[in-house]
């Protein structure tokens, strides 16, 4: 009797860990079954192109509109902040300018060479990241980085916010993404 009851809790044991593993195969594969484009999951693509060297330009170029549309944005930006300098500049050579509004253009002009350092960091990331052009704008509402509409992916948002971050204090919802 002793024997026969050994192997009924021998098998029983048997049967429950036989049990166990089954149910763990079927619920770790589903796990293991994740999307292949996976947050953070690197890959290496060959850069060959079977197409002539042509179309490759063609694929990966920006449109003429695009490009005309950074250009001008740049300089509209660029003459924005001269302006602002040159502003603060007139303060300093007028003498009848008080010490309050010296002090002011002084903290404006410094405020926007900081910016305009800043902005140029951010655009220089984001386009080492593998964007084809970036514009950046730091104003007290937050940071707008713009980028070409086609580029923007599932992970764009995260590698720009990145970029932000890195080199500007500001929390994640004060930084808006757009596609031009």
């Amino acid at each position: 009797m002793k024997f026969q009851k050994k192997h009924i809790i021998s098998a029983a044991l048997i049967l429950a860990l036989g049990a166990a593993v089954y149910v763990n195969w079927q619920f770790g594969a589903q796990g293991a079954q994740k999307s292949s484009r996976e947050l953070g999951a690197a890959s290496y693509v060959n850069a060959t192109l079977a197409s002539t060297g042509d179309e490759a330009v063609k694929a990966s170029a920006l449109s003429q509109d695009q490009k005309n549309y950074f250009a001008s944005e740049r300089t509209k930006r660029q003459t924005a902040q001269d302006k602002i300098i040159d502003r603060a500049k007139e303060v300093f050579g007028d003498t009848s300018s008080t010490d309050e509004e010296k002090t002011e253009a002084q903290k404006t002009a410094a405020q926007i060479i900081k910016n305009f350092s800043v902005q140029d960091s951010i655009e220089s990331i984001v386009m080492a990241k593998g964007f084809s052009e970036c514009l950046c704008y730091i104003s007290d509402m937050g940071v707008t980085v713009i980028v070409p509409e086609k580029e923007l992916n599932e992970t764009a948002a995260l590698l720009i916010d990145d970029a932000v971050t890195s080199h500007c204090d500001v929390s994640y919802d004060k930084i808006s993404i757009v596609g031009a």
